[in-house]
Formats: C-alpha cells, structure tokens, sequence
C-alpha cells in the first residue's frame, strides 16, 4: 500500500499495519480501510511520531477539520478511525494509554431514506427494461430477489449457482466482513430465478460456470450494470429509485408487514441493531403521513 508524495512516518508505518489488520483480522470493508487509512495519514502532517500522539494534538487536528469546513460524516470517521487505530496502537506497544478513547465523535443526523409504497415496488419490480427476451428474465430476476431478500448489490453479483435453493426458497448470501447468512425469498422470486436459469442463462452464452448472474459476455455481472438496470427500472414505473432505497424498502415492508426488528437485522446483514432502528422510524413517519391523510381530526 504505496502513499505516494508522502515521507512514510513512525505512526505511518504503523498505519499500515493497522491497515492489514483492519483489513485481514477485523473484517473490515475495503471502503472502511481506505477512508480510515487516508484519514490517519492527513494526521500524520500534525502527528509523525508517537510522541506527538497526545490529546491535544488529535483534537487540534479534528478542530483544524472543523475549521476547513469539514461535514459532520467527515469528522465522525475521523474520530472513529483515530479512535480504533489508538486502541490498536496501545495494544502492539506503540502507545501506553488508549489516548483517543476520551474522543467524542460528532452526532451525525442520518435522513430518513425513501422509500416505495407496497404497490409501487410490485410495480417497480416487475418493469425491467430491457433490451433483449434473456435480459428481460435476468434482470427481472434481480429486481426480484434484492426487493425480496434487501441484499446488497455487491452481494447480488457475488452469488453463485450453488448459493441458490430453490427447493427451500433461499440464498447463501457472503456479506461484508466475509460473513455469510442465509436469506429467504418468496415464490414471485423464486418463480424469476427459475426462469432465468432455465430459458436465459444458457441463451447468454455464460462463461462463468459459477455466477448465478451474467453479462451479456458472459462473465460475472458488475455491481455498475445492476445499479443502471434498478435506475432503469425506476424510471419506466415514474419513480426515481436506487439499490440502496430498493434495500430500505424491502427492510421498511417486512417491519410493516410484523417482522421482528432483530430478524430483520439478521436479513440484511447488519452488525449492529443501531443500524436497522432507522427502518422503526421509516415506518413511523409513513403512519404518521397515512395518519394526517386519513382521520378526520389530524
């Protein structure tokens, strides 16, 4: 991992490490280590040695980021990643004592995602547009699964043949981390996939013996092609719609529908119940919105 334009410091070596180990040990996502990894670096201007790694100084540099205009998102990485890298810090010998640990990261206001109504994703789901009758069943597959399973894209494109049962209605799904979960899916989905298999996989030409779903060369399908056929989609049934809002809508429904807020964080994936609370919201703004709608003294 070569930081060009940069003289590599004592901490900087040590990042480095604590790159790998974030990377290899932790599970960490490669979004994850690059950010936290280009952060530690800007800190390294301020803080080169060890020495130099004392309160003070770590919050002279998140109150420089401040002054720079930095967003909050910004600083909360930021905090987090010094935060993590001192604790890692003290237990390799580099430090005596967790020195960020009295950090104190930035609250950072999440907006509530959109979302599509019930009716609005059947329709969504069922509007792939495509260019040729094989595309139309792989895509309608896609569209199927991640509203039916709120799996990512990057976890779409990774499954293979064998990940697939459609005997038990499920998929082995390999999420951030490198965890793997089990996911289930309703007949409609079901019903897609098979189609695909059976009538457009073959018809591709597929050249990946593995992946359940192609491109139009026949190798595994990039998470860029999916992203533009969930666009797509969107548009043909009037709504601007992303991957990551199709997640929220999967997530959002099953809630609705009675699932059980831990169950639902298992589905899609999540390390932490923190993460999955933004759905109870979702649902109690959109009862409020039915509420002022509905009754006669809202």
């Amino acid at each position: 991992m070569d930081n060009p334009g940069k003289q590599i410091t004592q901490v900087g070596e040590a990042i480095e490490d604590f790159s790998e180990h974030s990377r290899l040990v932790l599970g960490r996502s490669a979004a994850t280590v690059r950010g936290y990894r280009s952060d530690l670096f800007d800190l390294t201007q301020r803080v080169p040695t060890f020495d130099a790694f004392t309160l003070n100084a770590l919050r002279s540099w998140l109150a420089e980021a401040v002054a720079n205009g930095k967003s909050r998102a910004t600083l909360a990485r930021r905090t987090a990643a010094v935060r993590s890298f001192s604790t890692w810090a003290v237990r390799q010998g580099h430090l005596d004592s967790d020195v960020a640990a009295r950090l104190i990261a930035p609250r950072v206001s999440r907006p509530l995602p959109e979302i599509l109504g019930q009716a609005q994703a059947g329709e969504f789901v069922g509007n792939a547009a495509s260019a040729t009758e094989p595309e139309f069943l792989r895509d309608s597959a896609m569209l199927e699964l991640l509203y039916a399973t709120g799996i990512r894209v990057s976890e779409l494109t990774g499954l293979n043949l064998r990940d697939i049962d459609l005997q038990r209605f499920s998929a082995r799904v390999l999420g951030k981390g490198d965890k793997q979960r089990v996911v289930p899916f309703g007949e409609t989905a079901s019903a897609a996939v098979r189609d695909w298999l059976e009538q457009g996989r073959s018809t591709m030409a597929a050249q990946d013996s593995e992946a359940l779903f192609v491109g139009v060369r026949g190798g595994r399908i990039d998470p860029r092609q999916v992203r533009r056929i969930v666009e797509r989609a969107g548009m043909v049934s009037g709504h601007k719609v992303t991957p990551h809002e199709l997640r929220h809508t999967a997530a959002t429904h099953l809630l609705e529908g009675g699932a059980d807020l831990r169950e639902v964080q298992e589905l899609l994936g999540h390390s932490s119940l923190q993460t999955t609370q933004i759905y109870t919201h979702v649902s109690a703004e959109r009862l409020r919105e039915v509420y002022t709608r509905a009754h006669p003294r809202a």
